[in-house]
């Protein structure tokens, strides 16, 4: 800027931004004036310019408002502007500051933000005398994966359109998830927001499968046309207003579940990580009536296994994935002992289109045990998988209206407090779609006459109190919204499908824990269950090594 152009930057309203008058179409993200006025106003303000075919720089300052004349100075060619004693001029507001370490956190959240929002350009903050980060010029996906603080491989593309609005950007799976909602940073017309309804679409999308109270992590960009949205509702502009608030909502929850519903085969798989090296105590193992007294012991370190119980687990041989899909286990003894039978090692080269892998023992009759083409060590819930997959059966027959009932030999009677009771007569019809016919049977009983084939006739009053439990909890329904019944929906399937799944302590075969792992691979959303805990785990070499002490 030339000395004529410095000192106009410091006046009031003024504003290079826009080039008419119009209000209608902002493509900046300021339109009001520059700010600089009001910097200067409360804080000590410096400003040196030089333009290119200038022999020197010139600056200006403003202290409390005050405004000194632009005067020669040394700089480069562009513009430096320095703030220093922010709010010297106005106590009233600097009162208001919180600690140091809290607005250093919104600084620095600011200008991640709009780091995200300008991939194209080199941004470097330090904070006393500390460097917070140096980010190049980086492609889009390499911007975000440094912003959200994780590696490329665990982002989630997303590219999708409804009419003119268009979401792109990225998104982790549900095992990367925060205690808040700071990991979320979302751009509007390359604006970055913080809109109440974009987060609360987010949280619609996630909720089937992130953990209650854990907040995602993802980095969106929506394009609007600027005709149908308002950013001049907020003086810090972070909130918005959309002409179909409803459009952008649908976009943004089809759009992340279409993202979220793929199954194991797309990762996602949460990395575990023990952090601390056992410690080295002795152990003894109870003896086994199995193993003879003489049979041979493996000497070496001993360690100590942090359960309140002896080690349980079945072994199997592992055959190569090919193996597996097309012609099954052969039969084995999965009780053999390792002095009698040692187990087979696990192939070299293995069917990379099976990313969990091939079982190898099941443990505790609750975990599986998988070793995964590149070698990592895969744990599996199989309650969590199971309970995943029965869920997202009873989902695609419910939609399709295809979810059939099997009536029960002796119809049951529950008794139920009155309320509960009342809950479930109320919605008699929206149950019988999900394939439990019920009616009155007194004060404060039903008569249950038929459940939901896919589950079988198992624990049917625990059933049908879980659901009614569901239903009497629900806010809306004493104001006979009956869109109530669809918001709680999915949870009353989750509760159905936790009823209908594997329990844990139930010892599998070997052709069934491979059959559950490919299941897993195929079924959307399978990297947790119902609730939004993870069903599977992942242990790498290096952190097995780390365990063990053999890298640092």
């Amino acid at each position: 800027m030339t000395p004529e152009e410095l000192d106009m930057a410091v006046q009031r309203h003024c504003t290079s931004k826009l080039q008419d008058e119009r209000l209608v179409q902002i493509r900046t993200l300021g339109f009001r004036g520059e700010a600089l006025p009001s910097i200067g106003a409360s804080a000590r303000l410096s400003i040196t310019s030089r333009t290119p075919d200038s022999d020197t720089a010139w600056c200006i300052r403003v202290d409390g408002g005050v405004i000194t004349p632009p005067q020669p100075s040394s700089g480069p060619v562009g513009t430096r502007i320095v703030v220093t004693d922010l709010f010297f001029a106005t106590p009233a507001r600097r009162k208001f500051l919180k600690s140091p370490r809290v607005e250093n956190s919104h600084a620095e959240s600011v200008m991640r933000r709009l780091a995200l929002s300008a991939p194209h350009c080199a941004i470097r903050v330090t904070l006393d005398d500390k460097l917070l980060f140096d980010l190049p010029e980086q492609s889009p996906i390499a911007r975000a994966a440094t912003v959200l603080d994780t590696t490329p491989d665990t982002l989630i593309p997303l590219d999708e359109e409804r009419g003119h609005i268009r979401l792109s950007g990225f998104a982790c799976g549900p095992a990367k998830t925060r205690a808040t909602g700071s990991g979320q940073f979302i751009l509007v017309n390359h604006r970055p927001v913080t809109d109440p309804m974009l987060r609360t679409a987010i949280r619609v999308a996630y909720r089937p499968v992130i953990e209650r109270g854990r907040f995602p992590v993802m980095a969106l960009h929506l394009k609007v046309p600027l005709e149908r949205l308002d950013v001049n509702v907020h003086p810090a502009k972070t909130e918005l207003r959309f002409a179909d608030e409803a459009e952008v909502r649908a976009l943004v929850i089809g759009g992340l579940g279409r993202a979220l519903g793929h199954g194991s085969s797309g990762g996602g798989g949460i990395h575990a990580s023990f952090g601390i090296r056992p410690s080295r105590p002795s152990i003894s193992y109870p003896p086994r009536p199995d193993v003879p007294v003489d049979a041979p012991v493996h000497v070496g370190t001993p360690a100590t296994l942090p359960f309140a119980a002896p080690p349980v687990a079945s072994r199997v041989a592992v055959q190569p994935l090919t193996a597996i899909e097309h012609s099954g286990f052969a039969e084995q003894d999965v009780g053999f002992t390792p002095a009698a039978r040692p187990p087979q090692p696990v192939p070299e080269q293995m069917d990379p289109s099976f990313p969990l892998g091939a079982s190898v023992a099941q443990v505790f009759d609750t975990y599986i045990i998988a070793v995964a083409p590149d070698g990592d060590l895969v744990l599996v819930d199989q309650h969590a998988a199971h309970e995943r997959l029965t869920h997202e059966r009873l989902r695609e027959q419910y939609a399709s209206g295809a979810l059939r009932s099997q009536a029960l030999l002796l119809p049951e009677v529950i008794d139920l407090p009155r309320r509960e009771a009342e809950a479930l007569l109320a919605r008699s019809e929206d149950l019988s779609r999900l394939g439990m016919d019920i009616e009155s049977f007194g004060s404060g009983s039903v008569l249950l006459r038929s459940v939901p084939a896919l589950l079988g006739t198992k624990d049917v009053q625990g059933l049908l109190r879980d659901v009614a439990d569901e239903l009497a909890n629900d806010p809306d329904l004493d104001a006979g919204n009956t869109d109530s019944f669809s918001h709680r929906l999915d949870a009353i399937l989750a509760r159905m499908a936790c009823h209908g799944s594997i329990r844990a302590g139930r010892r599998l075969k070997p052709e069934e824990m491979d059959a559950l792992l490919r299941d897993m691979e195929r079924t959307p959303r399978a990297n947790t269950c119902s609730h939004g805990r993870p069903t599977w785990l992942k242990l790498t070499r290096s952190e097995i090594e780390r365990l063990f002490g053999r890298i640092k």
